[in-house]
């Protein structure tokens, strides 16, 4: 049996009698403490899942020690300029032991053939206005791809010059080309 909880901003997956590090707790040492943000329990058989919370599950725990983590270096540098900066910080944090997780009120969410049948008045018109907004959108694309295209011909046609040895080199558009056949006297 296991439970996804949230515990002060961080979700964990729990067990009993697992030990875990959270972010600083304001509990006492040897206190215990109970956390109702539970998310998801399974119990092997069934899956309890939250919208967005079970509601009635906690998950009870206790406090064993308050302790700093390892020390993580923050540099900074900026290269050719002279700047450099190196802080340290260590978290603060909380042990505790999972002791047990509790379903008082919780409902397995199970999908069955009668639940995927089922729709909500909501999911119903959305489904209805898509399906009706398809329709004339496919009817008005068909029209609009045959104009595309007369279109875009008509553009391309325009934009591209009729003889492509004068538009590359202006110097044969201004003089003729002699023949090999005249002499020049």
């Amino acid at each position: 049996m296991y439970a996804i909880v949230d515990i002060a901003g961080q979700q964990f997956k729990v067990e009993k009698d697992q030990k875990l590090f959270v972010h600083r707790l304001e509990v006492e040492e040897g206190k215990k403490v109970s956390f109702d943000k539970v998310l998801l329990i399974d119990t092997g058989s069934k899956v309890s899942i939250g919208d967005p919370v079970v509601k009635g599950a906690s998950v009870d725990a206790k406090v064993v020690s308050h302790l700093k983590g390892d020390k993580v270096l923050v540099f900074k540098k900026k290269r050719r300029k002279g700047y450099q900066k190196l802080n340290g910080h260590r978290q603060y944090l909380t042990q505790i032991q999972i002791e047990g997780i509790l379903e008082k009120g919780g409902t397995a969410k199970k999908e069955t053939a009668a639940t995927k049948k089922e729709e909500t008045p909501a999911t119903k018109t959305i489904a209805t206005k898509t399906t009706a907004a398809k329709k004339p959108v496919a009817k008005s694309t068909a029209a609009k791809s045959t104009v595309a295209k007369s279109t875009v011909a008509k553009s391309t046609a325009a934009k591209q010059p009729k003889d492509l040895s004068k538009a590359k080199n202006p110097a044969a558009k201004a003089a003729p080309k002699k023949e090999s056949g005249d002499k020049a006297e």
